[in-house]
């Protein structure tokens, strides 16, 4: 092993490098999303850290950050086939125009693949998924307790399925567990805004 590395010459090693660097990124990439560790919960994340003012910004920032993660893969993916066609076919014959050229092509094929094959995946998952928005404007219970700066967890009824999903406090203010609350708008793909019932009673009282 060790004399047939010596005998490559530094182009094709330095292809072969790259090679081996982009596949492991690649496939700890792959690894992360068949565990869930992406995809749906960066998007998340993202939406979390800004102040999203209606639902339809929600979905342009599930938009925008699912269109990023994609990118990413699918240059990867170039990069990856890119380094190993060009690695093989500079250590078969020495051109390194030809070597480049082939990489090219390998990694444009690479590219369309996994670009096109996310992309099903993710109009897949959109039409197995229930939309959030069919909650707005109904009852449901705290679930998990809901912290003044940050998420819990409510039990609501989303496209007639009663279904634990993502919360967040309207006024910033702590939600027990088992206090009943009222959705009042979506805050992006997975996530809600709510109040206390008694709260919006008594908002309604006093208009």
């Amino acid at each position: 092993m060790m004399e047939w590395w010596q005998n490559l010459e530094p182009v094709t090693q330095w292809f072969y490098g790259a090679a081996a660097f982009f596949s492991a990124i690649f496939l700890w990439q792959f690894i992360m999303s068949m565990i869930g560790l992406s995809g749906a919960e960066d998007v998340d994340m993202d939406l979390d850290a800004g102040d999203i003012e209606a639902a339809s910004a929600g979905d342009a920032a599930d938009s925008v950050a699912s269109f990023r993660l994609l990118s990413i893969r699918a240059i990867l993916a170039f990069l990856t086939l890119f380094f190993w066609a060009a690695a093989m076919h500079h250590a078969a014959d020495g051109n390194l125009t030809r070597a480049i050229t082939y990489g090219t092509l390998w990694g444009l094929g690479a590219f369309a693949v996994v670009a096109l094959a996310l992309h099903l995946m993710r109009k897949l998952a959109e039409t197995g998924n229930p939309r959030l928005h069919t909650c707005v404007g109904t009852r449901g219970t705290v679930y998990l307790d809901i912290p003044a700066d940050g998420a819990g967890e409510a039990r609501v009824t989303v496209s007639g399925v009663v279904s634990h999903v993502k919360a967040r406090s309207a006024d910033e203010q702590e939600i027990k567990a088992g206090t009943p609350i009222n959705v009042m708008r979506t805050l992006g793909p997975t996530t809600i805004e709510v109040k206390p019932v008694e709260e919006t009673e008594k908002e309604r009282g006093e208009k």
